[in-house]
């Protein structure tokens, strides 16, 4: 299909020409050559998927060229399309589209922007190469381009140290899991000597049992196989042990932590995990690894995100948590609830970062709620579009009536946890029941601390500085002054007044808005309902057992996440509105576990101790003793050191008396025949 060609490409053509073009083109034109072209490819997505929706489509593939040939490796480059890319191709089109609108106003001053732009279109591309990948080969190429643009993106502000360390942290995170997923591969083409995707899956159930020797020991092949897939798949969708750099992430413009959170980098864990759901279903270790660390993972976000006070780092655990649950439904055999929360997630995240970009910009870019309050009737469009986001990820709606975004998707990973029976499935069920919990209450504790109460503004001394020294501010720390003004008050000191962000920030807002209240319910019979099997077609492993178990759980598990919902949402009300004292009762009671939580489980600390000292440690050994004490000593500054040395000896010769010049080649001549007459 010609579309798709266009879908895939077009993103790269805009960011090869906003790139190369940078400022020659000017921010106008680089904006609209890249805006467009992401406007263009949601439009054409959207069409697909809804084909793949009605049933009315089918999987194809496009060849583009052959890429490389090496022996019996063959590897084209095709574009696959079947359910799992139509679902993938318009969450990352429609939220990148979205994205670019709405950094025309957040990026309004910056200086870079075609650069910005450029960056965000080759993001968008490396994520459309990575799900359209018909072989192994073709999917690590996106995946090392997603790597390379969350890189480029988070340092975009290069001149800020805090940003240049955080995208050498994701950087060089990233490259631990990506070790995990390139040995996956070549074990894959070790084993079934392909790295076709159809392929490999077709073959999988037959290898399902063998093992291979490895010191001295039988190991189950597919297992191996599996998990150190898995490991990239940690790598990039930051679980547990591999998530330090996601919080970090935020260094870069809220307009990338969307993308990165939404439609890309971090989804990409997930998708690998379903696309090659019937090579995992081999290995019932496999699964269960990946159901453990995806629950982990789900609680452990969860707990840091009822404690920070970054609005981004409250909103950036939550996506940890929410892979977490995207995880546990693929590793209890329901890939295809974990697609469809990808699919709502994407719309609901988004909003919930778009809007705390809104809320960032209107506050001169202070992102500490502690300095918030009283915001919703400042910037009323904002505080609706984000409470849609709150009610959405929260999981509220009502059993078989109505209900937003994630209360479908959500609530249908916990049900295949319950219904597998597992041991992994039920410590996911809990897991996921707990962090739903906390989920909603610190959702709500966003919303009560930035929207409601009493304003703190005065108490910033961020807010303080941008608006009585409005040329302070650098390319990287740009305050929008002009959105929002400032009077004396009785007492003399100045106050500051929030205003609504421009149009282009909030038409991407309104229009999440609509998909994270009405995605789950338009779209949930095509994911999760019995009879799906015209949408699905094979391309995951999400039986119609599976469904049906799932629709046959108690009542109470139904209604369970419910439950926890309204609760979470009570005690944020009590604590942050009605008894404001108590949050800081509690954390004088509870002193010693707030610490554990707030300093994130200490994971940087411990990583710190453990690779990053030893690593620094060897670095310097290396370079003080192996490198300066013996490479430059006997290298370049011993022969440097001989030669002047030779030179001195040699200097004392050159008199520039003609008798000493004879004599020396009389006594060469003597040698020379003495050795003659020797040899």
């Amino acid at each position: 299909m010609n579309s798709i060609l266009a879908i895939v490409f077009l993103p790269m053509l805009a960011a090869i020409v906003a790139g190369l073009g940078n400022r020659m083109l000017g921010n106008t034109v680089a904006k609209s050559i890249t805006t467009g072209a992401l406007f263009i490819s949601c439009a054409l997505s959207w069409p697909v998927f809804l084909s793949f929706v009605s049933g009315t489509a089918h999987e194809s593939v496009t060849p583009v060229l052959l890429w490389m040939q090496s022996g019996t490796l063959t590897v084209d480059w095709a574009l696959r399309v079947d359910t799992l890319t139509a679902v993938m191709l318009v969450v990352i089109t429609t939220v990148s589209a979205l994205v670019h609108l709405y950094s025309w106003g957040y990026m309004d001053e910056d200086p870079d922007q075609p650069r910005f732009f450029a960056y965000l279109s080759l993001f968008t591309f490396a994520m459309l190469m990575l799900v359209t990948a018909d072989n192994l080969v073709q999917m690590f190429f996106g995946w090392e381009g997603v790597g390379l643009a969350s890189y480029l993106l988070i340092g975009f502000w290069f001149r800020k140290p805090s940003a240049s360390a955080a995208a050498i942290k994701a950087f060089v995170v990233n490259r631990v899991g990506d070790l995990g997923f390139m040995l996956g591969i070549f074990g894959t083409y070790l084993v079934f000597g392909t790295v076709s995707i159809p392929e490999i899956l077709e073959a999988a159930p037959v290898m399902a049992g063998s093992t291979i020797g490895f010191l001295g020991s039988r190991w189950d092949v597919m297992t191996i196989l599996c998990i150190l897939l898995f490991i990239g798949a940690m790598g990039k969708s930051a679980q547990l042990g591999l998530h330090t750099w996601l919080p970090d992430a935020m260094e870069g413009p809220t307009p990338v932590s969307a993308l990165i959170h939404a439609a890309t980098m971090v989804t990409a864990g997930v998708f690998m995990v379903c696309r090659l759901s019937p090579m995992f279903a081999t290995s019932e270790t496999a699964m269960t690894v990946v159901t453990y660390v995806g629950a982990a993972t789900c609680f452990f976000a969860a707990t840091i995100g009822t404690c920070q006070w970054d609005i981004k780092r409250v909103i950036a655990y939550s996506t940890c948590s929410q892979l977490g649950y995207m995880f546990v439904a693929a590793g209890v055999g329901a890939p295809g609830a974990a697609m469809f929360h990808l699919f709502t997630h994407a719309f609901f995240k988004a909003l919930l970062f778009l809007g705390a970009g809104s809320v960032i910009h209107a506050m001169h870019h202070e992102q500490d709620m502690r300095y918030y309050g009283g915001l919703r009737k400042q910037i009323p469009l904002t505080y609706w579009a984000m409470m849609a986001g709150t009610l959405a990820i929260t999981g509220v709606g009502i059993v078989d009536v109505f209900g937003f975004a994630g209360f479908y998707s959500k609530d249908s990973i916990l049900e295949a946890a319950y219904a597998s029976g597992t041991s992994a499935g039920m410590f996911g069920f809990w897991a996921g029941i707990t962090a739903a919990l906390l989920t909603s209450f610190y959702s709500w504790r966003l919303i009560f601390l930035t929207f409601h109460g009493k304003p703190r503004w005065d108490q910033s001394e961020h807010i303080q500085h941008a608006v009585h020294d409005a040329h302070g501010h650098d390319d990287h720390a740009h305050a929008h002054d002009d959105q929002g003004h400032h009077d004396a008050h009785a007492d003399g000191t100045a106050g500051y007044h929030p205003h609504e962000s421009p149009l282009p920030m909030l038409v991407p807002l309104g229009v999440l808005a609509l998909g994270a209240v009405f995605a789950g319910f338009v779209f949930h019979h095509s994911f999760i309902s019995e009879g799906t099997g015209h949408f699905w077609q094979g391309a995951v492993a999400f039986t119609e057992h599976t469904i049906h178990a799932m629709h046959e759980v108690p009542t109470w598990v139904k209604w369970a996440p419910f439950a926890v919902m309204l609760t979470g949402l009570l005690i944020a009300y009590n604590n942050y509105l009605r008894n404001p004292k108590a949050p800081a009762a509690f954390v004088e009671q509870f002193s010693v576990v707030h610490k554990f939580v707030f300093n994130k489980w200490y994971f940087d600390e411990l990583y710190n101790f453990l690779f990053v000292r030893p690593a620094f440690w060897l670095g310097k050994v290396f370079w003080k003793q192996g490198d300066v004490g013996l490479i430059d000593r006997f290298g370049p500054n011993g022969a440097a050191w001989l030669v002047a040395r030779t030179a001195g000896v040699a200097q004392k010769v050159q008199t520039g008396y003609l008798y000493s010049y004879a004599l020396i080649m009389l006594l060469g001549l003597v040698a020379a025949i003495s050795w003659v007459m020797v040899g």
